[in-house]
């Protein structure tokens, strides 16, 4: 009977965990980048080996080229500009995919502990960390449109656009590249390579934009667990002054279950931290690069009028700034609700408790005082008043 209900138990705390992870799952098994929770079987591990030869050779097909062109072609500054906010976008999507391959295996132990975490806590404290389960979903739907939707918005603009080509005495009509090509590697102002080079150009976006919006998302699901967590602390510390006025067994039992809880969620938080510090650094100086070519190329367009031009650069800085926030926010709220745990200690009636038990609460509170931290790099923290620093402030830096 009790390895049934143990069994119920399992299968419960994981139908919760892949709600959680549902559609971070759905970006990642996309790009082959969704660690395997199981063993393999050999077919399944070749179609994900497929998989990513596939898409990073794709994002490879576009951005090498367009470096070269920077590099080798571009006729004069203007131009290279032009060029360098294409290819600043893919570098940062190809870090983020080798860092979602590369730590495949942290990422797994992240996954696990949060099923563990589900299953360790009472059915009563499930509805806060679904809460939370609920918030983290809605993040990562955010990210997918924000990101995916402003990728493909802007190569559907920049696609329907012509230009005329003349050599000699013939008028040529081609599509701009939203992604410069090397000219000496393939000539992609004819038809029908300028359309293949199209097609192949908006598959890059697709595939770029599900692997920034996976990670992200992925990052967001992680941190807003972690809060959950913190909240269910929050009740635990409410409970444990609850009808106790003399020192028993049971508070201490009870103290002794909030110390360990709090240390696997810094633990867990601690392995968010060593993950993400990296994409998070390429991340935040990236779009901060982006955001500044974004405005270079909205004032160079602003002297032509040109509408569609100027429309097609709304998205990407729309998304660009969504990406800093959201690696922002998920700093800040760790951060903070970190903090709050010595707060809620100390606002706790811990005067009912026995002093031996009380005397407890310090170690926490001291606990508390040592602030958690997101960061970049490990060079910054992220929080919203960097979010602020970052975008709020560019427009004034630029006047």
């Amino acid at each position: 009977m009790s390895n049934s209900k143990r069994a119920s138990e399992d299968n419960r705390s994981k139908k919760y965990n892949d709600y959680s992870l549902q559609f971070s799952r759905w970006f990642l098994k996309s790009i082959g980048a969704w660690p395997q929770i199981s063993a393999p079987s050999l077919r399944c591990k070749i179609m994900i080996l497929l998989q990513i030869f596939i898409c990073s050779s794709i994002i490879a097909v576009t951005t090498v080229p367009c470096f070269f062109y920077v590099l080798f072609e571009a006729e004069n500054m203007k131009k290279k500009l032009s060029s360098l906010g294409p290819f600043i976008n893919r570098f940062m999507s190809t870090m983020h995919y080798w860092v979602l391959l590369k730590r495949s295996n942290d990422i797994h132990k992240l996954i696990q502990h949060m099923e563990k975490d589900w299953s360790l806590v009472q059915k009563i404290d499930h509805e806060v960390m679904l809460q939370h389960a609920k918030f983290g979903r809605f993040v990562t739907v955010i990210c997918g449109i924000m990101m995916q939707g402003a990728c493909l918005l802007f190569g559907l603009l920049q696609s329907i656009k012509t230009v005329n080509i003349v050599i000699g005495n013939e008028t040529f009509t081609s599509h701009p590249q939203t992604c410069p090509i090397y000219s000496k590697i393939i000539d992609t102002r004819f038809t029908p390579l300028n359309e293949i080079a199209l097609v192949l150009q908006n598959l890059v976006i697709l595939v770029i934009s599900f692997c920034t919006a996976g990670g992200c998302s992925l990052a967001a699901v992680f941190a807003i667990h972690a809060c959950g967590q913190l909240n269910v602390l929050y009740v635990w510390l409410h409970k444990l002054v609850e009808n106790q006025t003399e020192k028993n067994d049971k508070a201490e039992q009870k103290l002794a279950a909030i110390v360990e809880h709090h240390l696997r969620i810094l633990s867990f938080v601690s392995q968010l931290e060593s993950i993400m510090h990296k994409p998070a650094f390429v991340e935040l100086t990236g779009c901060t690069a982006i955001l500044c070519l974004l405005g270079y190329y909205t004032a160079t367009s602003w002297e032509t009028l040109d509408k569609t031009r100027l429309t097609s650069y709304l998205f990407p800085y729309l998304s660009t700034s969504f990406n800093i926030f959201i690696f922002c926010y998920i700093g800040g709220i760790v951060t903070e609700q970190c903090k709050l745990v010595g707060e809620m200690a100390y606002m706790t009636n811990w005067y009912n408790l026995h002093h031996t038990t009380a005397r407890g609460l310090i170690l926490i509170i001291a606990r508390s005082n040592n602030v958690v931290k997101i960061t970049a790099g490990k060079l910054f923290h992220l929080s919203i008043a960097t979010f602020g620093d970052e975008v709020l402030a560019y427009p004034e830096n630029n006047i």
